[in-house]
C-alpha cells in the first residue's frame, strides 16, 4: 500500500470531519443551502486564486467535465442529505449516507481496478462499520421511506468520489474548481425552484468561511490520495470524517460522545492498520 496515499485519505478525513464542524456551526446562524452557497462560492474564489498563482496547467476539456459531474454529485448529494435531516430522519441519515458513499467506490474500485489485498479488504469492512458506529447508526430501524433519501444522498456523494478521481488525473485545482461551478449551479437552482432560503446572514459568515477553507484542503487531499493510490481507498479514509466531527464536538462544545461512538473510534484506527498493510 502506498503510505503518502493512505496519509493523504487520512488528512482528508480530519480536514473535512472539521469543514463538518465548521459547517454545522454555521447552520446554526443560517440556513443550511446558504451555509453551502456561501462557503462554495468562497472556495471557488480561492482555488480560481491559487490556479492562477501556481500557473498549474489547465487540463483537457474531459477533466474538467468530469470535474462538473462530480461537483453536481456533490452538490446534490449536500441537498438531499439536508432534506434527509430537515425531514426528522437525522438518526439514519447521516450513517446510511456516509455507508453509501464509502461502499460504492467500493464496489467501483474493484470492478475497474481489480480487488485490493486481504488486509484491505477487512480494513473496508471494519471502516464501514466504524462509519456507522460514529455516527450513532446502531440499532436503527430501517424503513424504506426513511432510507431513501439518505441512500441518494449517498450515491451522489459516491459519484463526487468517484468522477472527481477521473478528472484530477492531471491537475488538481482546475478539476475542483469546476466541481465549484457546477455545485454553486445545482444547489442554487435547487433552492430557487424548492423556494428554499439561500442568502447567509451577516454573523454565519466567519464559520462559512473557515468551512471553506477546510472542504476544500479535503478535496484536494482526496484528489491527491486517489491519484497516488487506490481511488476507494482513498474514498473509505474520507469517509472516517465523521470521527473527527465528533471529536471536535466533544472537546469544543462539550458534547457527550456515546460508548458506541467511542468503539467505533477505535474501529476506525484498527481499520487504518489493516489498510496500510
Amino acid at each position: 500500500m502506498e503510505y503518502s496515499a493512505v496519509f493523504y485519505g487520512l488528512s482528508c478525513a480530519v480536514v473535512w470531519g472539521a469543514g463538518d464542524f465548521s459547517g454545522g456551526m454555521a447552520v446554526k446562524r443560517t440556513n443550511p443551502y446558504g451555509a453551502v452557497i456561501g462557503a462554495h462560492a468562497i472556495s471557488l474564489i480561492l482555488l480560481l486564486t491559487l490556479g492562477f498563482i501556481t500557473r498549474e496547467p489547465l487540463p483537457p476539456t474531459r477533466d474538467l467535465l468530469w470535474g462538473c459531474v462530480a461537483g453536481v454529485g456533490g452538490g446534490m448529494g449536500l441537498a438531499l442529505l439536508y432534506n434527509a435531516l430537515a425531514s426528522g430522519q437525522m438518526s439514519i441519515a447521516s450513517p446510511v449516507s456516509a455507508l453509501v458513499a464509502a461502499g460504492l467506490p467500493v464496489l467501483f474500485g474493484s470492478f475497474f481496478e481489480g480487488l485490493p489485498g486481504s488486509y484491505t479488504l477487512i480494513g473496508f469492512a471494519f471502516a464501514l462499520a466504524a462509519v456507522w458506529m460514529v455516527s450513532g447508526g446502531v440499532g436503527v430501524k430501517f424503513q424504506v421511506e426513511k432510507v431513501f433519501l439518505p441512500a441518494l444522498s449517498g450515491v451522489c456523494f459516491a459519484a463526487f468520489f468517484i468522477f472527481l478521481d477521473q478528472g484530477s488525473r492531471q491537475s488538481i485545482l482546475w478539476p475542483l474548481v469546476a466541481t465549484r461551478i457546477a455545485s454553486i449551479t445545482s444547489l442554487l437552482t435547487f433552492s430557487l425552484v424548492t423556494r428554499q432560503p439561500w442568502i447567509p446572514t451577516r454573523e454565519s459568515w466567519i464559520p462559512i468561511f473557515l468551512s471553506s477553507l477546510l472542504d476544500s484542503a479535503g478535496n484536494a487531499l482526496y484528489a491527491m490520495s486517489a491519484r497516488m493510490g487506490r481511488m476507494d481507498v482513498a474514498a473509505v479514509l474520507g469517509s472516517l470524517y465523521p470521527g473527527s466531527t465528533v471529536l471536535l464536538a466533544w472537546f469544543v462544545l462539550k458534547e457527550r460522545v456515546s460508548r458506541t461512538q467511542m468503539i467505533g473510534i477505535a474501529v476506525a484506527l484498527a481499520a487504518i492498520v489493516l489498510i496500510t498493510l
